[in-house]
């Protein structure tokens, strides 16, 4: 036995120099002899010595040589359920397994996108047609450069524009019967240089355009007054302007302009064609005037020439009312303000 070597409960122990091994005494008691203490034990080290002891004093118990062993584990048939569940887990994995990859090969999901859906850096594409059965919310919507864009829908298409509020500020409604549009100006632009075609708002209605063609068999009708600086049939075609029911008023503050130049100009009426000038003269410049259809007025003399059988010349009258007739030509004046036509008009 080393010296400074510790014993378990007051037993020595004996130790092989060579090999480092040491047994109790207790095991074998005639192989060794108890030293005894010397006195140079310190204070400290019987310290030490009590701690170990207590510490291994549980270790040093007796213990029944012959102790019953109970089985750990799950038998019977608390077995045979856990190995059922356990089976019936495997099948779901599987059987879930087994579907995941038919969605995916079905919906033909890629790392880009799936089926026809593909996503971008600029958003997302869709090949083909796409059906909606929700709202879509988008800021832009464009088709591919050889295609066009078409949207369908079996009872109507509605564009809805809103503000940062939620309101909304404008909508394009396409339906079976009629398309509408509700907002506070509708403008229709030239896709070359921008210029605006046809606007409309609350107080007026504007055409850019160079040319307005109407090709109705109706032609155009409008409900209140027309301004405009020109108005113009088209080559070999009649212009007609036609009130059928009132009465049909040009008016203009420098002046109304009246040209047929190369053909006629007819003005007819059912009662009355008034031509007036308040501060001006009316002007008439043509090489022939003709007056059709005016009344003739008699005269009476006493020369026997004035007695022809067929008249042929006659002599245009005016009324002090501004009424004109004929009277039949003589050597002077026939013209009488007596006669019959001035005081029965």
């Amino acid at each position: 036995m080393r010296k400074g070597q510790k014993s378990h409960a007051g037993v020595p122990e004996i130790c092989d120099e060579s090999s480092g091994n040491c047994e109790e005494g207790k095991k074998n008691p005639a192989t060794f002899a108890v030293a005894p203490q010397t006195e140079e034990v310190t204070a400290e080290s019987a310290m030490t010595r009590e701690q170990y002891i207590l510490a291994t004093q549980q270790n040093n118990l007796p213990r029944a040589e012959n102790a019953q062993l109970y089985p750990v584990g799950i038998y019977g048939w608390r077995k045979r359920c856990l190995y059922f569940f356990v089976l019936l887990l495997l099948v779901t994995m599987i059987v879930n397994l087994a579907m995941t990859i038919w969605i995916l090969k079905v919906m033909n999901f890629t790392v880009d996108g799936m089926g026809n859906l593909r996503v971008t850096k600029k958003g997302i594409r869709l090949e083909g047609i796409s059906e909606f059965l929700l709202p879509l919310y988008v800021k832009e919507i464009h088709s591919r450069k050889d295609s066009p864009l078409v949207l369908q829908s079996d009872r109507n298409v509605t564009v809805n524009a809103r503000n940062h509020m939620g309101q909304l500020t404008g909508q394009l409604t396409v339906g079976a019967e009629a398309v509408e549009a509700q907002c506070k100006r509708f403008e229709v632009r030239a896709s070359e240089d921008g210029r605006v075609l046809f606007s409309a708002d609350e107080d007026e209605i504007t055409i850019g355009a160079e040319k307005l063609k109407v090709t109705g068999t109706e032609g155009a009708v409008f409900g209140h007054s027309v301004e405009t600086p020109h108005i113009r049939a088209e080559p070999s075609q009649d212009l007609r302007l036609e009130s059928p029911t009132r009465s049909l008023i040009m008016e203009a503050p420098r002046g109304v302009q009246v040209s047929a130049a190369a053909g006629d100009f007819k003005a007819a009426c059912r009662k009355e064609l008034h031509l007036q000038s308040t501060e001006g003269e009316i002007f008439l410049n043509a090489d022939t005037i003709r007056l059709g259809n005016l009344p003739t007025g008699s005269f009476s003399s006493s020369s026997p020439s004035s007695s022809s059988s067929r008249q042929t010349v006659y002599e245009l009258c005016v009324c002090p009312n501004g009424k004109l007739y004929l009277s039949p030509a003589g050597v002077g004046s026939t013209c009488q303000s007596s006669s019959s036509i001035c005081l029965w008009s």
